[in-house]
């Protein structure tokens, strides 16, 4: 049977801090918090989630509101807060909103949440002003991963969704390209929103201070996934005067925009370079170059940063901030320099 011991040696700190870490308590580093709460996953061991509530009638439970559970960045955020949340004694409860225009009414519909959940992470799910007056009401704590919404009193995880735009374009517009497309996600997706319009925005940065004006030809709205990258490119190469590169605002699309530009009797990267945003589970299968984000890692701090709440501690105005990480431009073989005619 594991104990705090052997969590304790495994971490490489004292079983008071393990202890402290497992209970939220703001002496323990984030780090050396996920640090512990990782070795106690990796050994099985859990605090009690019996004793928690016959401590203070709690569900031991935080809710996770998606806006889909297929996406590869959902996925990997859960698998993350999954991770340091069953180590200190908590389950997840999934709520998969549905469509944009669902949010609202969804999250209306749960007025009970307080009695089914100790907390709330927001996942990717843009919501409304009044959706904001409804979590207010909640009076849990919670948190944001890559949502575009500032919920008051909770802190938000992400990356810099505009500089990943621009550092992947100016990638391409190092290799020499200067003809590039923008395969993004459609506003009215609500995946897409408002990561990948940020990515976009990027992108068009990165033209501007090349001194490249876009061409409204070479941008197109598409749904988040690799149905639509194949969709788009298929449109895009109807158009005449081909794009030498086309940046996708996650590799989802990006994969659907290499698996168009093939069948289209092309060559990635000889005559259409690619890259996304992302570095998905695939993309190196697919050689496809991207921008990677620490997407499991985001997970792990949304879920850490629950922890001293659900223990019925205040956050100080410090674990407040946004925490915004940093992303890493990954080459691989779907990008080159563009062909000379």
């Amino acid at each position: 049977m594991t104990t705090i011991d052997d969590v304790a040696r495994l971490a490489g700190v004292s079983t008071a801090t393990v202890s402290r870490a497992l209970r939220g308590l703001p002496t323990v580093s984030e780090t050396t918090r996920i640090r512990v709460l990782l070795a106690a996953e990796q050994l099985d061991y859990a605090a009690s989630p019996s004793a928690s509530r016959l401590a203070g009638g709690k569900t031991c439970t935080v809710a996770v509101i998606v806006p889909r559970i297929t996406p590869w960045f959902v996925g990997a955020v859960l698998e993350g807060a999954e991770e340091i949340l069953h180590a200190a004694g908590y389950d997840l409860l999934l709520y998969n909103i549905g469509g944009r225009e669902q949010a609202r009414a969804r999250l209306l519909r749960k007025a009970n949440l307080p009695k089914r959940a100790d907390a709330v992470m927001l996942v990717a799910t843009p919501i409304g002003a009044g959706d904001l007056t409804v979590i207010a009401h909640l009076a849990l704590p919670g948190v944001t991963v890559s949502s575009g919404t500032v919920v008051p009193g909770w802190p938000s995880i992400r990356i810099d969704d505009r500089a990943a735009g621009r550092a992947a374009t100016e990638h391409l517009l190092r290799l020499g390209h200067r003809r590039i497309a923008c395969v993004f996600g459609d506003p009215a997706d609500e995946f897409a929103h408002p990561a990948h319009l940020e990515r976009q925005l990027g992108y068009r940065e990165a033209l501007d201070a090349a001194g490249i004006r876009p061409d409204p030809r070479l941008g197109i709205e598409t749904r988040a996934d690799a149905e639509g990258g194949r969709s788009a490119t298929e449109q895009l190469l109807t158009r005449g005067d081909l794009p030498t590169a086309i940046f996708a605002s996650c590799d989802e699309v990006a994969m659907g925009v290499v698996n168009a530009v093939r069948l289209a009797g092309l060559r990635v990267p000889q005559e259409v370079s690619v890259v996304g945003v992302d570095d998905h589970d695939l993309a190196g299968a697919f050689g496809l170059t991207t921008v990677a984000q620490p997407a499991a890692e985001q997970g792990q701090l949304a879920a850490a940063s629950l922890l001293g709440p659900l223990a019925g501690r205040t956050r100080s105005q410090e674990e407040l901030d946004p925490v915004i990480l940093p992303t890493r431009l990954v080459v691989r073989d779907s990008t080159g320099p563009p062909r000379a005619d």
